[in-house]
């Protein structure tokens, strides 16, 4: 990440407004980068660090499109897209990652993720789809499996080395911890986090290129219906890539223009970080107005008597 002069503005408020008065407040950064790390427009402080979690998943995903992996085991942009998704566990969705672990002959009981509370069976576990990801790369280089989520297992080190050649720092920089799927995820600054976005949409890496093809031709595996991610690259067209993470994490990336837009709501608010988003890429041009008014009707107008209002812009650098 390039610092520019300041990397520093006032951070953005989301009111919840009962009939039209405050009751809630949650606080949010957001920055937007260009793909060679440069800050351009910030609320908050672009080098604050907070954790991926999920938004990660499509840089997780390089693991499987650079060594050969969806050659190997003929898997297919649906495959691709359910590895980089946080997905519902409905049937479609399960059966994606089923057919992730059919065609490189895996037993789906190898899987370590969690199986949800009220479930049989860890494929409906909403991370299902990165670790089936993870598992065809141990299984195309005959890498054991038993391990697979350890911070040492050599697809973890594969996964760090690809993160690391986008940001050009070292692996070693990064703090590790584990998500609650049990895979690794990184402490980041929020500058890292959008120049991320910026290099998976710039159109400039053809396996990055492939994994936003993969995740807006098939934005239902990527989520789920009634889902924000979902929703925005349906109506969106390809335009935008998106991707959540929880505990407030938002990342978006403008398809062909290299550039990525992270938002962080710091209490880990999930309807904030909606609001939010939907706010500044109305105020970036980034969709339009009509594509802005359907997701408020889901995401900001919360019934009745609740509305969310969010306060502040982007401050350009």
């Amino acid at each position: 990440m390039t610092r520019g002069k300041r990397t520093q503005a006032p951070e953005l408020e989301v009111g919840l407004l009962r009939e039209g008065i405050a009751e809630s407040t949650h606080r949010v950064q957001a920055v937007v980068c260009d793909n060679r790390g440069r800050v351009l427009s910030v609320a908050g402080n672009a080098e604050t660090a907070f954790f991926v979690r999920s938004a990660l998943k499509p840089f997780q995903a390089l693991a499987v499109t650079t060594t050969g992996t969806l050659e190997r085991y003929n898997l297919t942009d649906r495959d691709l897209a359910v590895i980089c998704s946080s997905h519902q566990g409905n049937i479609e969705q399960t059966r994606q990652v089923f057919n992730i672990l059919w065609r490189c002959d895996i037993d789906p009981s190898i899987l370590q993720c969690p199986i949800p509370e009220g479930k049989r069976s860890p494929l409906e576990y909403n991370c299902s789809g990165k670790h089936a990801g993870m598992l065809a790369v141990c299984q195309q280089r005959s890498l054991p499996t038993s391990n697979y989520l350890q911070r040492n297992h050599p697809i973890q080190k594969l996964i760090l080395s690809k993160v690391s050649e986008l940001l050009r720092m070292p692996g070693e920089e990064f703090i590790a911890v584990h998500d609650d799927c049990g895979a690794p995820t990184y402490l980041m600054q929020m500058g890292q986090i959008a120049s991320l976005y910026a290099h998976l949409s710039s159109g400039e890496n053809l396996d990055l290129e492939r994994i936003v093809r993969a995740m807006t031709h098939h934005p239902a595996l990527v989520a789920g219906e009634g889902e924000f991610d979902t929703r925005l690259m349906e109506l969106t067209e390809g335009e935008l890539v998106s991707k959540a993470g929880a505990e407030g994490i938002q990342c978006i990336g403008r398809v062909g223009e290299g550039m990525g837009l992270a938002i962080k709501v710091i209490d880990g608010a999930k309807r904030a970080k909606y609001a939010v988003a939907i706010h500044l890429l109305q105020q970036m041009g980034w969709i339009s107005p009509t594509v802005a008014e359907s997701l408020s009707e889901t995401f900001i107008s919360l019934g009745r008597f609740k509305r969310l209002e969010v306060i502040g812009e982007l401050s350009l650098l």
